[in-house]
C-alpha cells in the first residue's frame, strides 16, 4: 500500500464516518477483479465476495430500519425496501462520496469509465459496506448507511 493509497483511504474513511481497524479490508473493497488480475494479486484480493456480502448486509439494515419505523405488513416492508435499495439509489450514494475516485480499476474499465453506467458503482458501494461489516459488525455498517442517507428517513 503506497502513500497515495493510504491518504485516499483516510479521505474515504472521513467521507463515510468510519475508520477501519483492518485497512486490508478497505483496500480489498476498492479493488476490482480486473485490476487484481492485471497486477497479479491473489484471488482473494478483489471486491467480488465483499459486494455479495454487502448486498445482504444492506438488505438486513434497511429491513430492520423499516420495521423499527413501524412497518409490520410483509408487503409494505418489501415495497419500502425495494424503494430504498435499488441500483440507482446505491449508485447515487456512491457518487455522493466520489467512490469511483477511490476504486482501483482495471485498465479497460478505466478507459471505458465503466462506473458511469449500469450497476458497477452500486456494486462498489456494496463491497465497501461488506468490508465495513467484516471490520466493525452490523452496527458499524448500519451507521455508515445512515450517514450516507440510505436509512435516515425510513
Amino acid at each position: 500500500m503506497n502513500a497515495s493509497e493510504t491518504g485516499g483511504m483516510r479521505r474515504l474513511e472521513e467521507e463515510i464516518g468510519y475508520a477501519f481497524t483492518d485497512r486490508t479490508l478497505l483496500l480489498r473493497a476498492l479493488t476490482r477483479l480486473a485490476y487484481a488480475l492485471e497486477t497479479g494479486l491473489p484471488p482473494a484480493a478483489h471486491m467480488d465476495a465483499l459486494a455479495t456480502l454487502g448486498d445482504a448486509v444492506i438488505n438486513v439494515v434497511v429491513v430492520e430500519a423499516v420495521v423499527a419505523g413501524g412497518a409490520h405488513d410483509k408487503g409494505a416492508i418489501t415495497n419500502r425496501k425495494m424503494n430504498l435499495v435499488n441500483m440507482s439509489r446505491l449508485r447515487a450514494l456512491a457518487e455522493g462520496i466520489d467512490l469511483a475516485g477511490y476504486v482501483r480499476w482495471g485498465k479497460g474499465e478505466a478507459s471505458q469509465r465503466v462506473w458511469t453506467s449500469g450497476r458497477v458503482l452500486a456494486e462498489c458501494l456494496e463491497a465497501l459496506i461488506g468490508a465495513v461489516y467484516l471490520d466493525g459488525g452490523m452496527e458499524a455498517a448500519a451507521g455508515v448507511l445512515r450517514r450516507l442517507g440510505l436509512t435516515e428517513k425510513v
